[in-house]
């Protein structure tokens, strides 16, 4: 650090690439500087030396110095080597040529050789049965990976759980659907409860007009309820009747399901240690020729590539025919040994069949293949039957969360009709009560006003000693100023105030006059309040005497359709 702070104190005036290059080469130092100090105070607190203490940092060689005799020296050099004549490429073309047709017939042979063994080998059931005889069982490869992701899944231990599933979902979803056909209902019998009371002045429509498309959508729910029971009904019975089959799927490993050899009860020589023997001796000699001919394979392309007879054709003139049958006689040995480990390979796997026919009528290895086959039969199909059930059981899953997000829609539009209604019925009936109000007064005040005018005394008579009133009431019937006999009232009224929460009226012409005498005012009956309307149950949930006002309600557009169509589902298919 030192040192760069005095080269750049000489260094003024230097070109600008220069001084970036030191201060970057002083950044990156007191980078590494503090790093350092921040590991050895938390780490490895070490005594930091005195830099005085230190011994000079020696001399680094960037560059090897070359004499100018040496660079000069024209001797060492072959400037000319690189230049290959016509002619020598031409055969060099040619002499590579056969090489590669001596290497590729080769390969092929080998190539050919191995195959014929693996086939002759499954031809035999080898080593497979070596295998199971010692416990050593596998599934093919493509069934062992189809079982795997069966249990992975859960296997068929786990369709009852998802089958669980199904049950609870449909439940929910019937439930939703009762609330929602419970709600229509109740507000259908509350609205003609109100049209057989107030008759033909509830002119509002019905409930059935207005619900009718609501109720159409329930109704195909119910109808898809009722199919994916259905479908549900046909899945448990398709699992209760196949989980036999089904069950060996649960078992881990696959392999114990597999059937083994066995060696056989009854032994009439006693040689059946040796014939195993024989043939697994065997097997690793044809184990060993195969892994020489590979050995054999990789000598070849190594001679290829080592293989270099440029300078020997630029240095020939004329025919380079008896050089070119010399070079490939190098091959010849390898070519030999591949032809041997052939012929040999041949024999081998005849001694093996003959030893193998031994194996399979000592240890009934036909009854064995047939029990393994159809055990593989027997997993397969059972992988394909758990498929299947577990597809239909995902559709069945998709149906109902899908029907009971379309249900909840459908529950929220009742909701919002059903308040919707309930204001609605609470300004007809009040508007029906001012009317029945109204009507009764004019008709009372116009009938008093003639019977006033009928029993006015004489001027000339003197007055009565008491003040009648102006017509006498009749037992029951109301006598309050201002009220004639009622017209008959409908069923589910009692008599009405004036007008609710209205200031009194003045008396009509021809009442008493105040300080006259008059009959004590009509008194309700016990417990009725006239302030509250005579009939129960109209009021719904959202409504609030003293904040809602009279005006218009639109209706909802409870009409439009709604974005689930359950009808379209590929699951639920008719029966």
């Amino acid at each position: 650090m030192s040192a760069l702070a005095d080269a750049k104190k000489a260094a003024k005036g230097v070109a600008a690439q220069l001084m970036d290059s030191v201060n970057k080469l002083e950044s990156n130092m007191k980078i590494n500087l503090e790093r350092a100090m921040k590991e050895n105070d938390r780490v490895y607190l070490m005594r930091v030396p005195a830099a005085g203490s230190l011994g000079a940092l020696p001399a680094a060689s960037l560059v090897k110095p070359t004499s100018l005799a040496e660079v000069l020296d024209a001797s060492k050099e072959r400037l000319f080597s690189s230049l290959v004549p016509d002619g020598s490429m031409k055969a060099l073309s040619k002499y590579t040529e056969m090489v590669d047709n001596i290497i590729r017939i080769q390969a092929e042979k080998l190539q050919q050789a191995s195959e014929i063994t693996r086939v002759r080998l499954k031809e035999m059931d080898l080593p497979d049965s070596i295998l199971s005889l010692e416990g050593s069982i596998t599934l093919p490869v493509d069934l062992k990976e189809d079982v795997e992701a069966v249990q992975i899944s859960g296997g068929p231990a786990g369709l009852e759980s998802e089958l669980q599933q199904l049950r609870d979902l449909r439940r929910v979803n019937q439930e939703l659907l009762v609330q929602t056909e419970e709600l229509l209902q109740k507000e259908a019998n509350e609205d003609a409860q109100f049209r057989t009371q107030f008759g033909s002045r509830w002119t509002r429509p019905q409930s059935s007009t207005l619900t009718k498309n609501i109720q159409d959508r329930l109704n195909l729910f119910a109808a898809n309820l009722k199919k994916a029971a259905d479908s549900d009904s046909l899945i448990e019975r398709g699992v209760k009747e196949n989980y036999p089959l089904m069950s060996i799927l649960d078992k881990r490993p696959i392999e114990s399901a597999l059937p083994s050899i066995s060696r056989p009860i009854m032994s009439l020589d006693g040689n059946e240690d040796a014939i195993v023997g024989a043939l697994k001796q065997s097997l690793r000699q044809l184990e060993s020729l195969g892994a020489q001919r590979a050995g054999l394979e990789d000598m070849l392309k190594e001679m290829k590539r080592k293989d270099d007879i440029l300078p020997k054709l630029m240095a020939g003139v004329g025919s380079h025919d008896d050089l070119f049958k010399k070079e490939i006689s190098k091959y010849d040995s390898i070519c030999a040994e591949i032809a041997d480990n052939i012929v040999a390979q041949e024999q081998l796997l005849l001694q093996i069949q003959a030893q193998n026919e031994q194996f399979a009528t000592v240890f009934n290895l036909e009854d064995y293949k047939a029990a393994r086959e159809r055990c593989y039969k027997q997993i397969a199909a059972a992988v394909a039957k758990y498929r299947e059930i577990k597809k239909n059981i995902n559709e069945g899953l998709n149906f109902y969360v899908t029907l009971q997000e379309a249900i909840g829609k459908i529950k929220q539009q009742c909701s919002d009709f059903i308040m919707t209604r309930n204001i609605q019925c609470r300004e007809m009936i009040e508007d029906v009560q001012r009317k029945l109000a109204g009507f009764n007064f004019s008709s009372s005040s116009h009938s008093s006003m003639q019977r006033n005018a009928s029993v006015l005394p004489d001027q000339s008579s003197p007055p009565p000693p008491h003040a009648q009133a102006p017509y006498a009431a009749a037992p029951g019937v109301d006598s309050r100023p201002g009220y004639s006999q009622p017209e008959p009232r409908p069923a589910y009224s009692q008599p009405y105030p004036p007008s609710y929460g209205a200031p009194p009226q003045q008396p009509p012409y021809g009442a008493p006059a105040p300080g006259q005498y008059q009959q004590p005012p009509h008194q309700p009956p016990p417990g009725h309040d006239y302030g509250q309307p005579a009939y129960p149950g109209w009021r719904g949930p959202y409504y609030n005497a003293h904040q809602q006002q009279p005006g218009p309600y639109s209706q909802p557009p409870y009409n439009a359709p709604g974005a689930y169509p359950p009808h379209q589902s590929n699951y639920y298919r008719p029966q």
